[in-house]
């Protein structure tokens, strides 16, 4: 194991310790709902000890729901929320490759009503659960799912923040950002290849001209797919990198903690 891999293990190992020691009744559970005829399989981890309490939606990445969201939600459960992660695609539908990723991700970007309803099912089914204050919700996303975060404000939802992790932040009708009643948190991987600054300049002129309140944070040095442990691969433009996903973690600590207040 690389010292890199190593240091994030401890960071990891240590997340989990106090997510074990101060929320000892954290549980999780799978839970089937629906859009429409499509059924979707989601994932909830929350502190059993705590009554409803706010609660975040966790937007998968490109290669649907995995292990990679359910230690994110089981990491905002440690935190005192009740997280949910959302399912776009449908109850058994991974891509096992990029390429299959790459083509069902794109059905979603290339139809954004398809995208905000599968979304929306989503935000209902967790706003619906026993452990959730449903005045109290925000969402997080990472690639494809900060896009989605993205769009799901865009749509109107009735939540009070959105966090993106390196996601597309361009949106093919900007003028639907006057619908935004969220705060916004977008953070960008400063060298990210995806996200070519004239999208990210296009980002900021909508954000502006909405009135939202937005923040924007650039972390030097990292490209796309910083938070995901597991980009360690040979694609240069998609990288793990450590203290970026440490600090953008402790960005969005500090954001959810001041909207969900």
């Amino acid at each position: 194991m690389n010292s890199r891999l190593s240091n994030w293990a401890v960071w990891l190992a240590g997340i989990f310790w106090l997510t074990s020691t101060v929320g000892a009744a954290i549980k999780t559970e799978v839970i089937e709902y629906r859009e429409g005829d499509t059924v979707l399989e989601g994932f909830v981890a929350y502190d059993a000890d705590k009554g409803a309490r706010p609660a975040v939606l966790v937007v998968h990445q490109w290669m649907g729901l995995g292990d990679y969201e359910k230690k994110r939600c089981e990491m905002l459960a440690g935190l005192g929320y009740t997280a949910f992660a959302v399912d776009i695609y449908g109850k058994g539908v991974r891509p096992s490759n990029p390429g299959e990723a790459g083509k069902l991700a794109g059905q979603y970007k290339g139809d954004r009503a398809l995208f905000r309803r599968r979304l929306a099912a989503g935000l209902a089914q967790m706003q619906k659960l026993h452990s959730v204050d449903a005045a109290h919700t925000a969402a997080i996303g990472y690639c494809f799912g900060g896009t989605g975060v993205l769009e799901l404000a865009r749509s109107g939802a009735e939540i009070r923040g959105v966090v993106s992790f390196h996601g597309g932040l361009g949106s093919p009708t900007p003028a639907d950002a006057k619908n935004i009643k969220a705060r916004v948190l977008a953070c960008h991987g400063a060298d990210d290849p995806f996200v070519p600054a004239e999208e990210v300049a296009g980002f900021e002129k909508e954000m502006r001209e909405a009135g939202v309140d937005w923040q924007l944070v650039a972390y030097g040095g990292a490209v796309h797919s910083f938070t995901d442990w597991r980009a360690t691969g040979a694609m240069k433009g998609a990288q793990y990198n450590e203290k970026a996903d440490k600090r953008s973690w402790e960005a969005m600590k500090s954001f959810l903690s001041e909207a969900l207040r």
